[in-house]
């Protein structure tokens, strides 16, 4: 018996087991054992070798998936989508920011039109018919002026047009157009979105159905906001589907 004792003596009763092996089928421990350790108690060192594909692999993608993103980049072409991505709801905004800006020059042309016709008349009024401007040449200039008028107008209705919220099945896109040769992309996942409101202001908002919606992002001070959206209300509730969706999970389902 005691010849057995000092033998188990001899024998570690906490030797280290592996905790796993690597590629070659080498243990690793969660310790260094006794054999890895100097005589001036220092472990030496134990290289571990992790393999990684050279090549990315590349998620997969359903026969869905990519027709609707096909058909969103043929829909939408100035848009930078994911091979994944695809368009799930196109903001609309109000007609009525476009009536403004075409109403005002349209009022303008009017009054420019009924004073270059009406031009002769001031001019005998006044009794100075010898000393004043040909009327061709007051015509002419009247027809330069209404150019100019109506092109601006365009110009405003083309940049409150240009202004655009996109909902993707991964993302909210906003285009920015602040002028003629001023545009921008931004681009938020619908991870980040933290809230998703509107609201409507004055008795024009309530009474032809339009507002303001805003998107704030988790963890930063950016905010995402549209005005003259056709009813915000509906489009909130999107928005707030399609983040909830996103978050558990869930399939977002194009609005048709």
């Amino acid at each position: 018996m005691d010849q057995k004792e000092d033998e188990a003596s001899k024998q570690s009763p906490e030797q280290p087991q592996p905790v796993a092996y690597d590629a070659k089928g080498r243990p690793l421990y969660a310790a260094p054992p006794p054999a890895m350790m100097t005589p001036g108690g220092l472990t030496t060192p134990q290289a571990v070798h992790v393999s990684r594909a050279v090549e990315p692999i590349e998620p997969l993608i359903s026969d869905e998936v990519k027709a609707n993103h096909d058909q969103s980049v043929k829909s939408y072409p100035s848009l930078s989508l994911s091979e994944s991505e695809y368009i799930v709801s196109a903001i609309p905004r109000h007609p009525i920011g476009r009536i403004i800006p075409l109403g005002f020059s349209l009022f303008f042309v009017v009054i420019i039109a009924a004073l270059v016709f009406s031009y002769p008349k001031i001019v005998e009024s006044l009794g100075a018919a010898s000393g004043a401007p040909a009327f061709s040449l007051i015509a002419i200039a009247g027809l330069l002026l209404i150019f100019v008028v109506v092109v601006m107008g365009y110009a405003a209705a083309w940049v409150y047009s240009s202004n655009k919220l996109f909902l993707t099945n991964e993302s909210v896109i906003q285009e920015i157009q602040s002028g003629i040769f001023s545009h921008n992309e931004q681009t938020v996942s619908l991870m980040n979105i933290e809230d998703v409101s509107y609201d409507q202001n004055g008795i024009m908002q309530m009474l032809f159905n339009y507002g303001s919606i805003r998107l704030s992002t988790e963890g930063e001070e950016a905010s995402y906001r549209l005005a003259y959206v056709a009813d915000p209300k509906k489009q909130i509730a999107i928005l707030d589907n399609a983040v909830e969706s996103f978050k558990n999970g869930r399939p977002i389902n194009i609005n048709k």
